[in-house]
């Protein structure tokens, strides 16, 4: 018997393991998530709705719980309380768009006709939530989609095994049926399986790009619909006009919170060259500020990377930059609790150029490169000069300039003065080889239903 375990970045031990599902036990879940669909979707949509906000309930209920958990399996501090406000957030958001977003589009309503769009749901969505927010990844699908009216399939990734297994038993103890929400511990061999096999009706996918693609495959001929949330190398660009205190706490947090595991954590920095030489030195006093250590330490500021392999890839990146002439500025003395293991020191790089693959691959750790720019022009070339599109953070005081330069960046999301956040009312989305699709906002509905037209002539005397 197969077992998936997550190995704690703590100790490295194995800190909870189970089973895979065989395909056959899998292949009757679905069955049965796809017979319990009817009639779930018959309810109302606020008694779906009140559900799921119970569901959301239960497990808030469940915070001295979540919180060590999460610690234990992927190493975010317990000081920082779990991931409760943004799910949170989430939740009641769309919670509160749901009938609006879910409404006919009526077209005509006359004596001889009624013409209008329905919304209706896809059937089973199959979401596989990644590691580093399992939390609220898992949400931005899971809740809108039950909402309008599907049966949701859960797997996490081996990282955070038991967060699937929480939301569920959270869910269910509210009151939604058990076969309406399901989570499973499959492998990658029967995850392809059941993909092949058209088992789900909308898969939601967020992970490495070369997941991605493995999803793709396994779809391939399927029709199967798909949202894929891939990697990302999100830029910032420190304008002559930023605020340069607030631009330096807000991207070294977005660089360098949850130990850089952040999709849309802020991973290279470009600065005008009037603030740079600031920039740079109050950023190396902001990170060299962090307390790294074992996350169950109510003092420890930055914890262990999710598994020792991840922090490699960093060491990796690292050191192949600091030997093609980029300078490391944070003094490695500051954090003897790196172990050369999954605990790892952040890190700031100058004198890097794109010829680097610290500049160019997604490193997903807790350390930024930052270049000296000129003018608006070399920024947006700079911050295009990638393969991944997520987000961008652009620091001016002039909304309109931000506005101008937004739509010359090739990404999903244009922040300004702002970075590493989601906001539920805005489509989370990204192109180039972060993926494809949109989660939450009103189109987050739409992704996860079909639209059905109804034209209708009526007999008149």
């Amino acid at each position: 018997m197969t077992m998936i375990k997550c190995i704690s970045p703590v100790n490295g031990e194995v800190y909870a393991e189970r089973p895979a599902m065989p395909l056959e036990l899998a292949k009757q879940a679905v069955g049965h998530a796809r017979l319990a669909q009817k009639s779930w979707a018959k309810r109302p949509v606020e008694e779906r709705v009140k559900l799921v906000l119970a569901g959301v309930a239960r497990l808030n209920e469940m915070v001295d719980e979540v919180v060590p958990e999460l610690a234990w399996q992927m190493g975010r501090p317990v000081r920082y309380g779990g991931e409760f406000k943004g799910f949170n957030e989430r939740s009641n958001y769309v919670a509160s768009i749901a009938a609006d977003a879910l409404k006919p589009i009526i077209v005509e309503e006359s004596d001889r006709f009624e013409r209008r769009i329905e919304r209706e749901p896809h059937g089973v969505v199959f979401v596989i939530a990644p590691w580093n927010y399992p939390y609220m990844t898992a949400i931005n699908t899971v809740a809108p989609a039950l909402m309008a009216g599907n049966t949701v399939i859960i797997k996490h990734a081996s990282q955070t095994i038991l967060v699937g297994e929480r939301m569920v038993r959270a869910f269910i103890e509210a009151g939604v049926p058990a076969d309406v929400f399901q989570n499973l511990f499959l492998d990658h061999d029967t995850t392809a399986a059941l993909i092949a096999a058209k088992s789900f009706d909308f898969i939601n996918f967020t992970g490495s790009v070369e997941g991605g693609r493995s999803i793709e495959r396994a779809a391939a001929g399927t029709f199967t619909g798909l949202g894929l949330e891939l990697g990302g190398k999100d830029p910032g660009y420190v304008m002559e006009d930023a605020d340069l205190d607030a631009a330096v706490d807000t991207l070294m947090d977005g660089a360098t919170y949850n130990s850089g595991q952040c999709c849309c954590g802020i991973e290279r920095i470009y600065v005008h060259e009037s603030l740079y030489d600031a920039f740079v030195e109050k950023s190396v006093a902001w990170v060299s500020n962090y307390k790294l250590g074992n996350p169950l330490d109510p003092e420890t500021t930055l914890g262990p990377m999710a598994n020792k392999r991840f922090a490699a890839t960093v060491r990796h990146q690292v050191a192949d930059a600091v030997s093609k002439g980029a300078k490391a500025l944070i003094d490695p003395k500051l954090f003897p609790q790196d172990d050369g293991g999954a605990y790892l020191a952040p890190q700031i790089l100058v004198d890097v150029d794109h010829s680097m693959e610290f500049m160019r691959e997604e490193t997903f750790g807790p350390a930024v490169g930052i270049m000296k720019v000129k003018n608006d022009g070399e920024a947006i070339e700079l911050m295009n000069d990638c393969q991944y599109g997520l987000t961008v953070s652009l620091w001016t005081r002039d909304p309109e300039r931000a506005s101008r330069i937004g739509r010359n960046l090739e990404t999903g999301t244009v922040f300004m003065n702002r970075a590493d956040y989601l906001d539920p009312a805005l489509c989370w989305t990204g192109v180039k080889e972060t993926g494809r699709g949109g989660s939450l906002s009103i189109l987050g509905f739409h992704n996860l239903t079909r639209p059905k037209s109804y034209h209708l002539k009526k007999v008149t005397a």
